[in-house]
């Protein structure tokens, strides 16, 4: 598009990127981070892969998010569409180079998708817990002005446990190695959920896996605790994930 038209469609609101979402499962939707879509003016449309949705021309978008999902990444058997969606995320990331993010489910399958590997995870990270940025994560422009230490929603059995070619690790924690990561020069991707909203924990606990892996981690009634240390934290998960949105829209702009 020719800078002069980009600048008109500017001054009469007309949104000028447009990003892709896979979905996996109705309730995990960008969350949050679609207030931050409506705010700038940012289109997005949503695939439900789940549902049998067919991926559309990857040339038509800017960026490509991934979100997260009850399945695992070699859980092609049961789910056959995941091997079409990896090899649209590895043509997205290898080929066209476009900006990327993918969040839990979708940060390990950009892992799986570009040859690296995942593997269950044990105890699994089913919470409320801090994740680290590593020196590489500090200077990364996908963490500008975001604290070195943040408070986290995570809720996942499995991890990336070799990174594929070309990758960096930006957070770890304590249980988890590869938090958060980036592949090559605009992929980036967190184990941990940065699009919290107030009732995402309510919304993911009412899908039968969800609960069962919340209550064998942590017990019975573990709901309630949880849903109360995230609604303290409420105010700073909405902060970082408006810092992270701004931070990625800097590098599609």
């Amino acid at each position: 598009m020719k800078d002069h038209l980009k600048k008109i469609l500017v001054q009469v609101n007309f949104p000028i990127m447009r990003i892709l979402v896979f979905q996996h499962i109705e309730c995990e939707h960008p969350g949050m981070l679609r207030t931050c879509l409506s705010e700038h003016d940012v289109a997005w449309d949503a695939v439900e892969l789940d549902q049998g949705e067919a991926i559309p021309d990857l040339n038509d978008y800017d960026a490509l998010w991934v979100m997260g999902g009850p399945m695992d990444v070699w859980d092609v058997d049961k789910y056959p569409w995941l091997v079409e969606e990896k090899e649209a995320i590895r043509y997205w990331v290898e080929e066209l180079k476009r900006p990327f993010l993918g969040l839990c489910l979708g940060h390990q399958l950009l892992a799986d998708a570009l040859g690296g590997k995942c593997a269950p995870q044990d105890p699994p990270e089913i919470g409320i817990f801090e994740v680290q940025l590593t020196e590489n994560g500090i200077n990364d422009p996908i963490f500008n002005g975001m604290e070195e230490r943040q408070s986290c929603l995570q809720w996942h059995s499995v991890q990336v446990t070799e990174l594929p070619e070309n990758a960096l690790v930006l957070a770890s924690s304590p249980v988890c190695e590869v938090q958060a990561m980036k592949v090559g020069h605009c992929a980036w991707s967190m184990q941990y959920h940065v699009e919290v909203e107030p009732d995402t924990v309510d919304n993911w606990g009412s899908v039968p896996e969800y609960r069962a892996a919340l209550e064998q981690s942590l017990g019975k009634g573990a709901m309630a605790n949880m849903n109360k240390q995230a609604t303290e934290l409420m105010p700073n998960f909405n902060s970082n994930c408006r810092k992270l949105f701004s931070n990625f829209l800097s590098v599609l702009r």
